[in-house]
Parts: structure tokens; sequence; C-alpha cells
């Protein structure tokens, strides 16, 4: 099975990365056995690096994966948290809840922060004081910001980047498509990992998925992209493709196909705002007194659905 480097890092990772946010309450609403039973084949056949995150509550499912398994496995986890203690709080829970001692990558995840090293400087801080203390192997940073990504080449301490980047430069928040390759391309060369996120802009482009993966894993500098998988026939299609290059036309027309929106429950909505906050894209808002969502700009991330206290949300 077809593996690369992570940057400087030493990790030697399959480019599929598992995205687990799908698997989780925020979009499909896999239980633990479930969402266990899909990464756990998609391990079987080689992938070996899952990427997760305290936002999409699927340490169960990753738990229940590696239950028995013996193989090479990398976690990668991020924190949204504003401040120090929240930060903390996120790390260590999720240590917990997997069972393990560290997390192999740990990202300071500021998707609508325009320069996180200095509105998120103390959680920054406080992740590389845990990487001291064994808790974490390697800190990163996540980001839908060019800005953000172009300030991290210079930052000796971020060891891996996980920035948003597809063919339309769909929900990049200050640029195009162009200029967050050229930034992705920077920090490949300054010996940092990159695995890319929203190849294929939440599932917006989902009818030219081909195409629009070749393109992200064509971009100099990335080592590998995370694909939400919710099927044993997209991790066998995802898999050939990306270590094979092979692209059956019979089954990548049937899973080009498949269609995915937000779903808002509108009646039950008390236009209480909070989504529009959690929104990275600016594709909500509140209309007579409800929440609406704008499909061309939504990039179906489903951080609005975590921070609905209606549950009103998903991803579907």
């Amino acid at each position: 099975m077809k593996k690369v480097t992570l940057g400087n890092t030493g990790l030697s990772i399959n480019p599929l990365v598992f995205g687990t946010l799908p698997l989780g309450p925020l979009q499909a609403g896999l239980t633990p056995e479930e969402g266990g039973r899909l990464i756990r084949y998609a391990l079987e056949q080689g992938v070996n690096m899952l990427d997760t995150a305290e936002l999409y509550q699927t340490y169960p499912h990753i738990r229940a994966a590696l239950n028995g398994y013996k193989g090479e496995v990398h976690i990668v986890s991020k924190t949204h948290a504003p401040d120090v203690a929240q930060a903390r709080a996120h790390v260590e829970r999720g240590l917990r809840e997997l069972g393990i001692e560290r997390f192999d990558i740990v990202h300071l995840h500021g998707a609508r922060i325009a320069d996180p090293f200095v509105e998120r400087k103390e959680v920054l801080d406080e992740l590389l004081r845990m990487k001291e203390e064994g808790k974490i192997a390697h800190v990163g940073l996540s980001s839908h910001y060019i800005s953000a990504m172009r300030k991290a080449v210079s930052h000796p301490e971020i060891e891996v980047v996980h920035p948003l980047i597809n063919r339309t430069g769909m929900g990049i928040l200050d640029g195009t498509a162009l200029e967050m390759a050229e930034a992705i391309a920077a920090n490949g060369r300054s010996g940092k990992g990159v695995y890319a996120m929203k190849a294929l802009a939440g599932g917006n482009l989902i009818s030219e998925a081909r195409a629009s993966i070749r393109y992200v894993l064509g971009l100099a500098g990335v080592d590998g992209v995370a694909i939400g998988m919710l099927s044993e026939a997209e991790i066998d299609a995802n898999l050939a493709l990306f270590c094979d290059g092979v692209a059956d036309e019979t089954v990548w027309t049937g899973l080009e196909s498949k269609r995915r929106k937000l779903r808002i429950m509108t009646r039950f909505c008390k236009g209480c705002g909070k989504c529009l906050d959690a929104c990275a894209s600016s594709a909500l808002s509140v209309v007579d007194g409800h929440a609406q969502v704008d499909e061309e700009a939504c990039i179906l991330c489903g951080y609005c659905a975590a921070s609905c206290p209606e549950f009103i949300i998903r991803v579907v």
C-alpha cells in the first residue's frame, strides 16, 4: 500500500486520511458500532491516519474501531477552544475517551481566525506545553484562511497544517484557490506536513469528485487529503484512486450521483442566531425569526449543528 512521509514529522501515512466528521451526530449519526466497523474496514485496507476533533463527537467510533486492532494507526484531533483551560480539557478528554496516552497530532483549529498566532497565542502555547508533557507528538494548525497558512510557514512550532482547498476555492475566507495553493506549497517547502480538507467542498463538488480529488492530490506540498466516507464502497473507490490512480467508471458514476444538504427543521427554530457565529462560510442568516441556509455558500461542515441548542440542524 502506498505511503508518504508527512513533512518532517517522520510519520508515514497513507495519503487517504479518514475524515471521521460525517460518521457522528453532526452528520450521518451512525452509532459507534456502525462507525467503528467502517473505520476498522478502512484500517484493514491500509488507511492509517484518522482525522477527528473535539467538536465531531466521534471518539467512541474510533475507540470501537481500535478495539483489538494491532496495526499502525495515527490519530489526529483538533481543539476549537478559545482559552487555555478548554484546550487542555479537550485534549485530555480525547485521550481518556480513546484510551490512548498521546495524540499523534493536535491542531489548533481556527476556521474563522485570520491570525491564530495572535488571537489564539495562549492556546498554542498550551498545546506546546502538552507536547512537552508527552500528550501530543506534533502540534498543527487547521484553518480556512490563506493568511493563517502563510504565517504558519515562519512558525517552526507548527509541524503540520490542515488547510481548506478545493478546485473552486469554496469555503476559503480570504482569497482564491490559487492563493491557497501557493501558501500550501510554501508550507511544504518549509518541511511542514500538509494534508488537505474539503477537497469536495463538503459534498458540493461530489458530482466531479474524481477530478476534484486529483486536483488537490496534485498540488505541490500536499501529502494527503482527509475524506469523509460512509460506506465500504467509498473506502475501496478512494483507496484505488489515491494509491493506484484507478477510478472504476461504474462505481464512481454511482458515487458522484449522491447529493447532500444542510437540513434545518425550521418549525422548531427559535432564531437565536448561535449557528451564525459557528458558520465559517457566512452561509446562514436569520429571516423572519428562523435560520436559513444559502446552499451555494454552505460547505456542509456541520459546525452549525454543534452550536444549535435545539439540535435541529444536520447534514443529510
